[in-house]
């Protein structure tokens, strides 16, 4: 226990899902956390997001563990919102440590297809530099920037029989795979300053945004309503282990791990957790 004892860690996408499961995995070992979400539809998603009532269980339960939490409704598409959430949560908890930009959509069969295009790159990509610049001033040596790509990110897709097909799924690979060499570049930069900077890479991960009906259509299209029991057959092939899916949590132990000293010397990389995914796709590189 106390991994993170006296961190301070912001977590945007904190209400549900990843986000609730990193922040309070980061409490249980010892950090006061700075937990922000946008707690409201995205109309052109096709599953509901995170509600007020969400972010407020994040709370309990990271109260329930003893630390400090200071909430805030925002938009990571909102970089002066954002900025102004981090500024009254480190003015109350005295610093920042550590980021976790967590927030991300999935956009797939999203409609209208532009308009998934937008909202998916604005959030998971401008929305992670957002929620990283706008902490980089108050960070200092020894402090951590962990940021959640996708399995998805490493999957070639550069043969494009349809274009235009799934606008907002294509949206989802480029974000991520944007927001990688972003992270890359910029933990190289600030490497002298010691402060790291490092990407986590799910496979598939059991929360609401994978159990939702367009997922299970993505991974389905031969149906017109696909259920649960219908598709989880079909996530299987996204691991080289014979498992549907990963848990939060085993997303959360990475982030704890890169969150703490541990990993003091780890910066510039990419994470996989992804029970064998990236397996499949890549021989052997160096």
């Amino acid at each position: 226990m106390g991994r993170v004892e006296g961190k301070v860690a912001f977590v945007t996408g904190a209400a549900r899902g990843q986000g609730r499961s990193h922040a309070v995995r980061l409490a249980e070992e010892g950090a006061d956390i700075i937990a922000v979400d946008l707690c409201k539809n995205i109309d052109s998603m096709g599953y509901p997001m995170a509600t007020p009532e969400d972010l407020e269980e994040t709370a309990r339960l990271i109260e329930k563990e003893g630390r400090r939490v200071i909430t805030a409704v925002a938009d990571v598409r909102d970089a002066e919102g954002l900025r102004a959430a981090v500024e009254r949560g480190i003015n109350e908890l005295g610093k920042l440590d550590v980021v976790v930009a967590q927030a991300g959509v999935a956009g797939m069969k999203g409609d209208p297809p532009t308009q998934a295009w937008c909202d998916v790159i604005d959030t998971n990509l401008i929305g992670t530099i957002n929620a990283v610049q706008v902490a980089l001033p108050h960070l200092s040596e020894g402090a951590s920037i962990i940021a959640t790509g996708s399995l998805a990110a490493m999957m070639d897709i550069s043969k494009v029989d349809q274009p235009g097909k799934d606008l907002g799924g294509v949206a989802y690979v480029f974000s991520k795979r944007t927001l990688s060499n972003y992270i890359h570049e910029l933990a190289t930069h600030i490497a002298p300053q010691g402060i790291r900077a490092n990407v986590i890479h799910p496979t598939n991960c059991n929360t609401d945004m994978l159990q939702s009906e367009p997922m299970y259509r993505s991974f389905r299209p031969d149906l017109e309503a696909p259920t649960r029991e219908d598709a989880t057959p079909a996530f299987y092939v996204q691991q080289a282990m014979r498992v549907p899916w990963v848990e939060p949590g085993d997303i959360s132990n990475m982030v704890l791990f890169l969150a703490s000293d541990e990993s003091r010397y780890v910066t510039g990389m990419q994470m996989r957790v992804d029970a064998g995914g990236y397996l499949k796709w890549y021989d052997y590189r160096v």
